[in-house]
């Protein structure tokens, strides 16, 4: 009877070890570089938690905004932050090696020299560093992001630090096709573009220059719609990226508990105008709030400016946006991480 149950006890841990792995993601991202532990319980049922996740800041692509490189400084220190974590998955949390993923956003695609931070990545890890194209990023958010019910009648907008990207899938021969949109502008690129133009370097002079900025900026997203006319019908707009989350963080003071939040255009003006003109208000608010305190730690006041002046223009070129709902979706820093391991197993809908 004892040697029955020892083989029942060894059947069921064997089972559950089949099914609960840990996965590591590591993304080299324009403002960061975000880590994130997944458990899986069940590959083919998309049963997944978030064990961890963290971010080190290092603006990475400022370099890309000035003259089109990653500067060297900011290469090694990316690189120490990678490896450091790297072994850490390894080690502190026991993932397999092949179950650790490095990549890098497309925003840090733009720069001339990506490949030397690649390639040294790979010299000390041995592990191919993908580069992720503004397309691959929006798809691998799509399916990250946005329910599998909702696929069909959505549109994914993700403002990043160096791009903005998203896209919406389309049914064709009973297959979901999957459409890009993209605008090479993002929340580091945009401050110090507006900075070169800053004189004095005061946020005044930022808000002003800002301002003349805008006609540039709505002709950038328009262009950005137009250019997949179907992007601009979806009834449903998922947001994501830094920007989004400064917006509902500072919005709210909590950590969104959905998946998906619906939140409204207002929203986004009223804490613009604070960034704009108020910005001495988040910082008291900040005091008494740690959600709030981790924004202003990550953004400093221009960024937000820049960034709250993203997510409003890309949402106000939109036809008829007054009827269409805004999500926040907060899955959007680990979407491609989770598109990557469920793909691995063919468990989601497939988006071609």
């Amino acid at each position: 009877m004892k040697e029955k149950l020892h083989f029942i006890v060894a059947l069921l841990f064997f089972s559950f070890s089949s099914y609960a792995q840990l996965y590591g993601g590591i993304e080299i991202g324009s403002k960061g570089v975000k880590m994130t532990v997944l458990e899986v319980e069940n590959l083919k049922k998309n049963n997944y938690d978030v064990k961890e996740f963290w971010t080190e800041n290092i603006g990475i692509a400022t370099g890309i905004s000035i003259d089109g490189t990653l500067f060297k400084e900011d290469i090694e220190r990316a690189v120490a932050v990678v490896l450091l974590n790297y072994d850490k998955m390894l080690t502190e949390y026991k993932i397999e090696d092949k179950n650790i993923f490095i990549v890098a956003s497309s925003g840090v695609g733009l720069a001339t020299n990506t490949s030397e931070l690649t390639d040294k990545i790979k010299l000390l890890t041995k592990k191919n560093v993908e580069v992720i194209s503004s397309s691959l990023e929006a798809k691998l958010l799509l399916k990250g992001c946005i329910p599998p019910k909702n696929y069909l009648n959505s549109v994914i907008v993700d403002i990043g630090g160096g791009n903005t990207k998203g896209g919406y899938a389309k049914e064709i021969n009973s297959s979901g096709v999957f459409f890009p949109i993209s605008a090479d502008i993002g929340t580091v690129t945009l401050t110090e573009l507006i900075n070169k133009k800053c004189k004095q370097k005061t946020v005044f002079e930022f808000n002003e220059e800002m301002f003349n900025y805008l006609p540039t900026l709505r002709e950038t997203f328009t262009k950005m719609y137009t250019n997949r006319p179907e992007s601009q019908q979806k009834n449903n707009v998922y947001i994501s990226g830094g920007a989004a989350w400064a917006m509902f963080t500072l919005l709210n003071g909590t950590v969104a508990e959905e998946n998906f939040t619906p939140v409204t255009y207002d929203d986004i003006l009223s804490i613009k105008a604070i960034a704009e003109n108020n910005y001495q208000r988040f910082v008291l608010d900040a005091e008494n709030n740690a959600n709030k305190k981790k924004v202003l730690k990550t953004y400093q006041q221009k960024n937000l400016i820049a960034a709250f002046n993203l997510l409003e223009t890309c949402l106000e070129v939109i036809p008829d946006m007054k009827n269409k709902k805004i999500f926040f979706a907060k899955q959007g820093q680990i979407a491609w991480l989770v598109s990557y391991v469920f793909d691995n197993a063919r468990g989601v809908k497939q988006i071609y």
